[in-house]
């Protein structure tokens, strides 16, 4: 058992560093609330490793939806489930089901987003992209697999539950019993580990940043169906730096 780290820095959406998840920005001024994690060396490496299975489980589960088509969650996971917890027992039986979420988010983002070069209506009959989850993508979690306890965080990683302290503002802290949270995602940037707690709120709408592309770190690879994505050299592909930082859709 990890005992518990030394309270994170807690940073209001304005002023949290970004990290990989700008680019798909919320319309509205207030984001989600952010904490960078206080990890110690060995934290740090099982949030790592945690990171890389889950994208390897999204690396499995993205030929599933692409060969079927399919961006439905409760379908996909009919697909891929039984496969994704063979492949991947360590990650439990929620974190599989959030990496099926991972996956039909990210389709569901490319496809409907009304700046997103894979819009539907901009690829009418076309198949559906290739996805690879670089080892860096987000990790999405859950009330079973993070939960908040007064001042202490305790979260699901692939060698038992690490726990961090927390000094939440009270404005930061009323949020919690005031609105309903929606999304927690496990980001990495150069200054550590941040978890994002999106919160509902019905008037905010996706928007791309004119600096999506290029200069923030790359933890997804969309590329057409006739590329090879594992040979990225010579393929025509788009690189989307920011997919997890969309505000949560139902």
């Amino acid at each position: 058992m990890n005992a518990p780290s030394s309270a994170p820095e807690v940073a209001r959406a304005d002023e949290a560093e970004p990290s990989a998840t700008v680019g798909l920005q919320p319309v509205a001024a207030r984001g989600p609330l952010r904490i960078l994690l206080n990890t110690n060396a060995m934290q740090a490496e099982q949030l790592r490793r945690l990171q890389a299975e889950f994208a390897a489980a999204c690396n499995l589960v993205a030929p599933i939806a692409q060969a079927n088509r399919c961006w439905n969650r409760v379908a996909l996971h009919h697909l891929a489930y039984r496969e994704l917890r063979a492949r991947f027992p360590q990650l439990g039986s929620q974190m599989a089901c959030n990496a099926v979420y991972s996956v039909a988010r990210t389709y569901r983002v490319l496809l409907h987003h009304p700046q997103s070069p894979w819009h539907l209506d901009r690829r009418p009959a076309q198949p559906l992209p290739s996805l690879r989850f670089q080892d860096g993508a987000p990790v999405y979690f859950d009330r079973h697999t993070l939960s908040i306890k007064g001042n202490l965080i305790s979260m699901f990683s692939l060698d038992g539950r690490l726990r961090f302290e927390l000094d939440l503002q009270p404005d930061d802290a009323a949020r919690f019993s005031r609105e309903k949270l929606r999304e927690i995602v496990l980001v990495g940037s150069p200054q550590g580990f941040w978890l994002q707690f999106w919160f509902e709120e019905k008037a905010l709408l996706p928007a791309l940043s004119d600096e999506a592309a290029g200069e923030l770190p790359e933890y997804l690879i969309v590329a057409p169906t006739e590329a090879k994505i594992d040979d990225r050299r010579d393929a025509p592909h788009e690189d989307v730096a920011a997919v997890a930082a969309a505000p949560p859709d139902g």
